[in-house]
């Protein structure tokens, strides 16, 4: 394995950012850290790196312990964060050219390298324009290629897409995808979009203040949360409780495995979606007073799976990783 996680904490305080994180990544792994803002991704990642020394607990990449042998682990690995770090008065090119040199690459190597990663990434046309007149998404993409310039064994991505559109996006997600395949790196992606997170990622950790709830791949994970989903929409929340009532007491054989509502919207978990709605239709025919304006049907999404594990769907926490890390950083100098 290239990562190795045992019961990593980081504490400060009163303040838990990670909470005892155990997970074993594999080489050549595209392994997803999933959770909302808060939940303890850049903290961890910020650890792994060696940015951050953890409180207690161990973690080796590559072998090399990132407490005792930070030096090692730098050298082996590459960072994308999440706000970005490029020189903007420098172009493409030259940022990548400043980056293999931090790294002591020679010339001949540097210079093929930089040709090399700009083509994959598509900036070769823009590499000598000035990094300002990038769009965001291009700025995304030179950052990936700086990361990968000294073929580093694992890559980290720290909310690579974020603040960017759906379109641009879709294609930051294929760029990580080709350097995945080409590169054969060991990439750890955070992020709190699930679609990103069940579109690229072989195995996924799920992280809720602090707390790994769930690993496995993505249809494992979704999976687990049972059968086919039924949200119906009720005209008003009178209406949607009694319509539960009624379907928890009906004699009608509903396999359901759970049943929610959420103001005018009950969802319901069954093992077979296209049996259970005539039933509950037929439910719903008995309720006079009961208007269904909308019956959807669908397989369980990474939502679903947050949900199930953490009882409440993502949020925006008023401290993020960020936040806390400048905290930290604050309270360190005191």
């Amino acid at each position: 394995m290239t990562i190795k996680v045992r019961d990593l904490s980081k504490r400060f305080d009163k303040l838990v950012a990670v909470d005892n994180v155990t997970l074993d990544i594999m080489k050549g792994e595209l392994f997803g850290l999933l959770g909302p803002n808060g939940a303890g991704k850049t903290t961890l990642i910020s650890m792994l790196s060696t940015m951050l020394q953890p409180t207690s607990g161990t973690a080796t990449l590559n072998g090399y312990s990132i407490s005792k042998e930070a030096i090692n682990v730098r050298r082996s690995i590459g960072v994308v964060f999440q706000d970005t770090t490029l020189d903007e008065k420098l172009t493409g090119r030259e940022n990548l050219e400043l980056h293999g040199r931090l790294y002591g690459m020679p010339r001949d190597l540097r210079n093929r390298r930089i040709k090399e990663l700009l083509e994959l990434v598509e900036l070769d046309q823009r590499a000598d324009d000035i990094v300002k007149t990038y769009s965001g998404g291009m700025m995304r993409r030179l950052e990936i290629a700086r990361g990968l310039i000294h073929r580093p064994k694992v890559l980290f991505l720290d909310e690579p897409t974020l603040g960017l559109d759906p379109q641009t996006r879709n294609h930051i997600w294929e760029y990580i995808r080709e350097l995945n395949r080409e590169e054969r790196v060991t990439m750890l992606l955070t992020t709190h979009y699930m679609e990103e997170a069940d579109s690229l990622c072989e195995r996924i950790a799920i992280i809720d203040q602090g707390k790994i709830v769930a690993l496995d791949t993505p249809e494992n994970l979704k999976g687990r949360v049972g059968g086919d989903i039924i949200t119906l929409t009720v005209s008003n929340e009178i209406g949607a409780q009694k319509l539960v009532d009624m379907i928890q007491s009906s004699d009608d054989q509903i396999d359901f495995s759970s049943i929610t509502r959420n103001g005018t919207n009950i969802m319901i978990t069954v093992s077979n979606g296209e049996s259970a709605i005539p039933e509950l239709l037929s439910i719903i025919s008995r309720g006079s007073e009961i208007k269904v304006i909308n019956v959807n049907l669908r397989k369980p999404t990474l939502d679903d799976v947050f949900l199930h594990h953490t009882g409440k769907k993502m949020r925006a926490d008023t401290m993020d990783d960020m936040q806390r890390l400048r905290f930290i950083a604050r309270t360190r100098k005191k």
